[in-house]
This record gives structure tokens, C-alpha cells and sequence, in this order.
């Protein structure tokens, strides 16, 4: 087996078919790799909190890697040559309803377009082209979420952001495409997580708990919180500790976002270097807009 050094178990991402692995690992002080694999109509399982020093990997709108743009088509597919990873997308409509994914209301930032998106009918769209995460343009179009929903599937978990679209929307998409067992959904609130749990008893929701009104919130809305992991804010710290101790005795993993912090220091190295930092807080699951820079820290650790 490969040795790379890993001091804690990394989880290599799969759903519904081992075909992507990272490669075997022997992890610092004798215990293996964790290979874990995404069942089939099972996702709580692989995203329950096992207390197994476990990371999962998400990247941020999809991964902002130099060269690919964010929630793109091309971009995940650039991170998963790489490394196993989840990602975090985001759905908008169109004027005439299409779900497509795009972080901004408007183009401006990501794209050749200009002005709210909500004012171009998908049609429109198709000739616009998006931008990497230094403004160049590459030759990437606007995905629309069926398709997004349709590629994953057998290669990855997406977590829709509530941006625009209505939740009953989001929630036809799901049962037309039969996607609960690899689409996992953002809440805010606990009615916003009893909404699709009425709906759909096994899908996974990524839910609001950074501190302890959310996480109350959560609590009263009689959700079962194996459906759950919670976004704790973008560190663990001595104010939110507390509630990941309690998380964690509910068997939810607990995720920070490293997106808004570190991903903006100027260097890789400055970034490894405060990665590395926020890996010691055991975090089980790290957001970040380059998640292969999260991925190499983690071999290091």
C-alpha cells in the first residue's frame, strides 16, 4: 500500500458503485485509510458522525480551482481527478424557470453576461460563458441543475444552497429525477428542514446550528438528526464547542467553512499554514472555495 503519511483517517467519497478511489493510504501510527463508500438510498450512513477522526471534504460553490470556474460542470470534474469531495451548489431560476447554478443574482461576476440572471430566459443563457475565479473567461457554459442532478449520480453528493428557487420547486426536482439518495439539501430553519423531511425521510440536510437558538431550532422541529450534518460556522471554537459536543452525541457531523477565512490569504503556503491550524480543531467535514489545498493539508497532518 501507498504510504503518504496521513495522521488521521481520511474518507474517500463514493455513491452507489466503487468506481473513485484516492488511492490506498496507511495512515501515521499504523491504522489505516477509512474507506468509506456513499450506498445507494443510504446516505445517513456514510454522513453520520462515527468518532473516527473521519474528514469529508466540500468544496464551496463547487470549487473555485484556478483555470475552472465556480458551479460548473468542469470544475467538479477537476477536483474528483484529484480527490474524493462533496459539493456545495447553487441553484437560481431563470425568467422563464429553469433551474441553473450561479452563486451571484447577477452575471457580472462570473460570467459574460451582465445583470440579474432572473432577467434572461435559459435559452439566452446558453451563449454566455463563465469566468475562473480570475476573471478569465474560459469556454464553460451555465449548467442547469437537472444536469448537474443527472451527472452526479454514482459520483459525488451535491448540497443545494437556498438561493431563489421555491423549496416546492426544489422538492419536484428531487422526486422527478428519483435524487434523494445523492442530493443533499441546505436549511436554514427547522420548518425549512421539517419542509423536505415530510417529504423525502431519507434525505440528508445540511442545517444551520451555530449556536444554540439554530441548534434549538433544529431540535424542536422533531427532524431525526441522522438526516442531518450542521454547519457550525467557519471554525470550531470555544463559543460553539459545546454545541458540537452535543452534535456529535446525536451522531451528526459537524462542518466548518474555511470559504469566507483562510481561502482568501494571498499564498498557498499562508493557507496550508492556517488550514492545517483549523484541521487540529477536528472538524468532521471542511467547506472550502479550493478544496485539493484542503486535501494536501490534510496528508500532512
Amino acid at each position: 500500500m501507498k504510504e503518504i503519511g496521513f495522521k488521521t483517517w481520511i474518507v474517500v467519497l463514493f455513491l452507489a458503485g466503487c468506481v473513485f478511489s484516492a488511492g490506498d493510504a496507511v495512515a501515521g501510527q499504523g491504522r489505516k485509510q477509512s474507506l468509506h463508500f456513499f450506498c445507494k438510498g443510504n446516505p445517513r450512513k456514510t454522513l453520520s458522525y462515527k468518532g473516527d477522526g473521519s474528514i469529508l471534504v466540500s468544496g464551496h460553490r463547487g470549487g473555485r480551482e484556478k483555470g475552472y470556474p465556480e458551479n460548473s460542470l468542469e470544475g467538479f470534474q477537476n477536483v474528483l481527478r484529484q480527490m474524493p469531495a462533496l459539493f456545495e451548489i447553487d441553484p437560481r431560476l431563470t425568467k422563464d424557470s429553469v433551474i441553473v447554478l450561479m452563486h451571484d443574482a447577477t452575471l457580472d461576476r462570473t460570467t459574460t453576461g451582465k445583470g440579474l440572471l432572473s432577467n434572461y430566459t435559459w435559452e439566452e443563457l446558453k451563449s454566455v460563458r463563465l469566468k475562473d475565479s480570475e476573471g478569465n473567461v474560459t469556454g464553460c457554459t451555465i449548467p442547469t441543475l437537472e444536469e448537474v442532478i443527472r451527472w452526479s449520480r454514482g459520483k459525488t453528493v451535491v448540497n443545494l444552497d437556498k438561493k431563489d428557487v421555491p423549496m416546492e420547486m426544489i422538492a419536484a426536482m428531487i422526486k422527478k429525477m428519483h435524487a434523494e439518495d445523492h442530493v443533499m439539501l441546505t436549511v436554514h430553519s427547522g420548518q425549512q428542514a421539517r419542509f423536505y423531511y415530510d417529504r423525502f425521510p431519507n434525505v440528508m440536510l445540511s442545517a444551520f446550528a451555530r449556536n444554540m437558538k439554530e441548534y434549538e431550532d433544529l431540535a424542536a422541529s422533531g427532524v431525526p438528526w441522522n438526516n442531518m450534518i450542521a454547519y457550525v460556522g467557519p471554525s470550531i471554537t470555544p463559543e460553539n464547542a459545546r454545541i458540537v459536543e452535543m452534535l456529535h452525541a446525536s451522531g451528526v457531523r459537524c462542518m466548518i467553512s474555511v470559504a469566507p477565512t483562510h481561502d482568501k490569504l494571498n499564498s498557498a503556503e499562508e493557507r496550508q499554514k492556517a488550514y492545517l491550524q483549523e484541521i487540529r480543531t477536528n472538524p468532521d467535514i471542511v467547506e472550502s472555495d479550493i478544496p485539493t489545498e484542503i486535501w494536501e493539508a490534510l496528508k500532512l497532518r
